[in-house]
């Protein structure tokens, strides 16, 4: 049976459709922001998927119906999804996963597909509360709600979810996303707005969010069904044990050896020596994949667990660095004599080059989406090849997460960039990774900076990256200290 929701927010009307549509699947609710109109659907798989990893998949899928338009090419129809559709399902992805019970195994996908378009109100935002209300009122075992606003500031003035109109003149581009109780993903571009007015932003987005987040919970309390019981992944503690009496004190070691390939080949040994020895025990039996793939996690949960002790106890990383230390820095520039401009920036055992191409306006990229079209004159690429970590895989079309880190630069980077009347020119960036232990999307835009001025483009100001974390205690292995202790690390590295 339909059931309809309503409430009005920050002066547009949201409402909230279940019971009618794609019945079939174990949640599903239509979602309409003005007139923007998103079916955000949830399955889950009845069984485990084999396999070490939580196999979760977010779709984000704009049909070109939702804004009136046919799409262009032979066929006629929707194709490949592109970069912004796949930028906006990494942002929902983002604060939905870690809410998934540890040891969840089985397959999960969610689908979220924008009907219908009104540039003043987000598909992107819709689409994230309909992913998390789907999952709420299903069986589907899920620790939400959670919700999304964008945060504009127009004249000195904060608002939620601003107008197209809006954010041309708004000098902050914020997205937040959370829970009721706790900030869970943000990403964020500004005109060198200062720290403590973004505080203020991220603060004002929160107050919105948990205003939506009392909304969903009253959806869930009216329709939402019993969650079902769910197998999750967990380890025999006589095997976790005997591991531990077995290579505990070794693994401590290897962990601590400051070069990066040193410490993967030293933890590698250790975890091959236990995965052989329990390899040879009973190679017929039935659930054999299952325990070898149990060790695999005992020996992952051993080695994260020696990482945060030694951060959070000892206030050291296993490559030797203090909390607040970043790794040696260099700077080159005009490696590539033929390119416009080019630079490497190296931290560490991270290394990026970066090459700035100046076309004239005509190269412009041609952007023509639901809810824009025009061009763009800065574009910036990254590239992450399978050798920067020395291994083997695939080439060719980005993924995800290339798409994602390029467009993190972009969004760094676009703010220095000159008008189009100081500087008529197309800018195209192309950070190429050619050796990564973490914090490359970083590094790619010190990169890009760089060879943006030594191909000479009249930059406003130079910027620079970093990445942080934040390491919390596990209360399942320090009991007797307060589970809110934290460590705020700088510079941060790959653990494998």
């Amino acid at each position: 049976m339909k059931q309809v929701f309503e409430l009005e927010f920050e002066g547009r009307h949201l409402q909230v459709e279940t019971g009618e549509i794609a019945k079939q699947a174990d949640g599903a609710v239509f979602v309409r922001f003005g007139e923007t109109v998103v079916l955000s659907t949830a399955c889950c798989a009845d069984e485990p998927k084999g396999g070490d990893f939580f196999p979760l998949t977010v779709d984000y899928q704009e049909k070109q119906y939702a804004a009136g338009k046919i799409p262009q090419g032979f066929l006629r129809r929707e194709g490949q999804p592109d970069s912004h559709q796949t930028l906006s399902a990494r942002l929902i992805d983002r604060p939905i996963r870690p809410l998934f019970a540890e040891g969840f195994r089985n397959e999960v996908q969610i689908i979220n597909t924008v009907m219908s378009a009104e540039p003043d109100c987000s598909p992107e935002m819709t689409a994230m509360l309909g992913a998390s209300l789907a999952l709420c009122i299903s069986d589907i075992p899920f620790d939400g709600p959670i919700a999304g606003v964008i945060v504009g500031r127009v004249d000195g003035k904060l608002v939620i979810d601003p107008t197209a109109e809006q954010k041309e003149k708004s000098d902050i581009n914020l997205t937040v996303a959370g829970s009721e109780s706790a900030i869970m993903m943000i990403e964020a571009g500004a005109d060198q707005v200062p720290e403590e007015e973004m505080l203020d932003a991220i603060e004002f987005g929160f107050e919105a969010i948990k205003k939506l987040c009392a909304f969903e919970k009253e959806i869930i309390a009216a329709v939402g069904k019993p969650k079902r019981e769910i197998q999750l992944f967990t380890a025999d503690e006589s095997v976790k044990a005997h591991i531990q009496e077995e290579i505990g004190e070794k693994l401590v070691k290897a962990i601590s050896i400051f070069d990066k390939l040193e410490r993967q080949d030293a933890v590698a040994a250790l975890k091959k020596q236990v995965l052989d020895e329990y390899d040879a025990i009973e190679p017929e039996a039935k659930d054999h994949s299952a325990k070898m793939m149990m060790v695999a996690d005992i020996l992952e949960e051993m080695e994260a667990a020696e990482v945060r002790r030694l951060i959070i106890e000892d206030k050291i990383r296993p490559d030797g660095r203090k909390v607040d230390e970043i790794r040696p820095l260099d700077a080159q520039i005009d490696l590539l004599p033929r390119a416009h401009g080019s630079a490497m920036f190296t931290r560490g055992q991270t290394q990026v080059i970066s090459t700035t191409t100046l076309g004239p306006l005509s190269d412009a990229q041609i952007i023509d989406t639901i809810n824009a079209e025009g061009t763009k004159r800065f574009m910036h690429h990254y590239n992450f090849p399978p050798f920067s970590v020395g291994e083997i895989g695939r080439t060719g079309r980005p993924g995800r997460r290339e798409i994602g880190h390029g467009a993190l630069g972009e969004r760094a980077l676009s703010y220095v960039i000159p008008s189009e009347d100081e500087f008529p020119y197309t800018i195209r960036c192309v950070a190429e990774v050619v050796e990564s232990n973490g914090s490359s999307s970083q590094a790619s835009i010190c990169a890009s900076c760089l060879s943006l001025m030594a191909a000479g483009v009249p930059i406003k100001g130079m910027v620079s990256g970093i990445a942080m974390g934040l390491i919390t205690n596990d209360p399942s292995r320090s009991p007797d200290k307060e589970t809110n202790h934290y460590t705020i690390l700088t510079d941060i590295v790959r653990r494998h």
